[in-house]
């Protein structure tokens, strides 16, 4: 029997794919757990409807997020704030700080995109990672300096 699985089953297909099984198997297990669907022509059209336009989304959001990425390129921000001894600040600057002042500057990043690769604790200038999504990422320059 040909179903159209509803959601993903593991060892056998990914939500959309039409697969080939057992009657039994389609019968008892998958569709009234409601993991599938008994394929039909109209069925199988909406889903490949559906899959065009999940692609067209999801081109357009990559293209969105390496316009993000390109707008990022070579942004950098400047921190100023106190230290103590051995030029140590007194706290951290966090992935939030970051984009909190992205944010002031026009974009839209969320702190857990902001990715550091160690805890700004010390004066100095650090490269920190933006991600912008759909695997794209951008680098930016963050510098604390003394008030």
């Amino acid at each position: 029997m040909e179903v159209i699985l509803l959601t993903d089953v593991p060892g056998l297909g990914r939500e959309g794919d039409i697969k080939e099984v057992s009657e039994g198997y389609a019968r008892n297990y998958l569709i009234p757990k409601g993991l599938a669907a008994r394929s039909t022509r109209g069925r199988v059209k909406d889903i490949e409807l559906h899959k065009s336009a999940a692609a067209i989304k999801e081109v357009k959001e990559k293209e969105m997020a390496m316009k993000l990425a390109e707008k990022l390129k070579g942004v950098t921000l400047n921190f100023k704030v106190k230290v103590g001894e051995e030029n140590k600040l007194f706290g951290s600057i966090t992935s939030g700080d970051i984009a909190e002042r992205l944010n002031d500057k026009g974009f839209n990043i969320d702190k857990h995109q902001v990715v550091l690769k160690e805890p700004l604790k010390y004066l100095g200038t650090y490269e920190v990672i933006v991600k912008c999504g759909f695997g794209v990422n951008a680098p930016i320059n963050v510098i604390l300096e003394s008030e």
